[in-house]
């Protein structure tokens, strides 16, 4: 394979800027680039964060020889912005290609998947779909697109099309979960993918959530400054809430804690929603003063897990969250952290039973919760831990990916 061969274009419509972006995509696309591989990578960005963070990003793919062509993400007319990005993704894809005749397409998600597909079809380029999820029925489960609004059902008919022709045009695809592999096998006509289909979960860089690199002294200065005893019990979530964390549920549990642990906290690493969180633990009958919300950026957030005696995260177990991934969950294991979780999400009850990593509830009802023990959370540190290198490790996503592009150009 010469070096012409090797040029990948690959498209993004979530922005490098973002944590997402930081996370679920330059990883994998410097850890490909080690093995030979010359990336052009095209992402959206949100104004704001790439004034802030374009200079960083920028420094990082030039040391990993990545060619970085942002564009700013256009939010409004809603649907109308995103035809016209659609519009801009493939204008700037064609000219790359003329310039650099890339061997493969990689498209995150179904927006780039429209021009990867159409790449193929007119240019003859490979296309890998990365699909991430059942994208369409993400907007409707998430309530985002109403399929009583004409519009919006129109939009969703057109994307269940496109999707099979994702799934059956496509020279390989990518699916977060075994769970939704085996949902997209069990289509019609749909059962001869398997071979096709190469599971990669959210991976993430675990020599990042290493307890044994959180000093001592770190743990007692963090505590010091939420104002925690080192005996009290520290119930700890992680991550953004949105649309598919049930929050409410989540200080439910926790109200069913305090009622055994009256010392107990709640401590809530996020970035967004702080007032929203207090005002729905007011409703629940949570103390605030039980309550800590703490931002923190990516490279602190492994010191704060730290500090937790458990973790909980309770996913709305929809249709679409057949295919998801949540990458706090490799994160947490790496930490040797006990998960408390709810059935019915991608294949996260499949990897907390396998590993012994915690426990899967059936049910989120107070009557559930008071059935738990928490002072002794079934759980296997040492087997947990490995489980985490072995499902979520980085380098692991990173050789699968490499094992697909090789599949698919040679």
């Amino acid at each position: 394979m010469d070096e012409v061969k090797k040029n990948v274009l690959y498209i993004s419509y979530d922005g490098m800027t973002d944590p997402l972006g930081q996370s679920q995509v330059l990883p994998y696309i410097f850890g490909l680039s080690k093995n030979g591989y010359v990336f052009h990578l095209i992402s959206f960005e949100k104004p704001e964060k790439f004034a802030l963070l374009k200079d960083h990003i920028q420094l990082l793919c030039d040391e990993n020889n990545v060619s970085w062509h942002p564009l700013i993400y256009t939010k409004k007319p809603p649907l109308l912005s995103t035809i016209y990005d659609v519009w801009r993704m493939k204008n700037l894809a064609l000219k790359l290609h003329k310039e650099h005749a890339f061997v493969l397409t990689h498209c995150r998600s179904y927006l780039s998947a429209l021009v990867g597909l159409g790449m193929k079809n007119n240019q003859g380029v490979n296309f890998l779909f990365d699909m991430r999820g059942f994208w369409a029925d993400e907007r409707v489960d998430g309530k985002i697109w109403s399929l009583s609004n004409p519009i919006f059902r129109t939009v969703y008919n057109y994307f269940k099309r496109k999707e099979t022709q994702f799934f059956l045009e496509s020279d390989h695809i990518i699916s977060l979960t075994f769970n939704g592999k085996s949902e997209i096998c069990s289509w019609p006509n749909f059962n001869g993918l398997s071979d096709k289909i190469e599971v990669i979960p959210c991976c993430a860089d675990l020599t990042k959530f290493d307890p044994d690199e959180i000093q001592e002294e770190r743990r007692v200065a963090l505590l010091e400054q939420l104002k925690i005893l080192p005996t009290q019990f520290i119930l700890g979530y992680v991550g953004s809430i949105g649309t598919w964390y049930m929050l409410d549920e989540m200080l439910q549990a926790f109200a069913v804690l305090l009622a055994k642990r009256p010392d107990a906290v709640f401590l809530i690493v996020s970035g967004d929603q702080h007032d929203f969180i207090l005002e729905q633990a007011d409703k629940i009958g949570v103390p605030r003063s039980s309550i800590r919300i703490q931002s923190a950026t990516h490279k602190d957030v492994s010191a704060y897990i730290s500090l937790f005696n458990a973790s909980a995260f309770f996913i709305r177990p929809t249709y679409s969250k057949k295919a998801s991934s949540p990458t706090k969950q490799g994160e947490l294991m790496s930490m040797g952290i006990p998960i408390i979780c709810n059935a019915g999400v991608g294949d996260t009850d499949m990897v907390i039973k396998k590993y012994e990593a915690g426990i899967v509830l059936q049910e989120l009802t107070p009557v559930i919760f008071s059935e738990i023990n928490w002072d002794q959370i079934p759980f296997n540190k040492t087997l947990a831990q490995h489980g985490a290198q072995e499902f979520y490790g980085l380098e692991t996503g990173v050789q699968r990916y490499l094992k697909v592009y090789e599949k698919i150009i040679q």
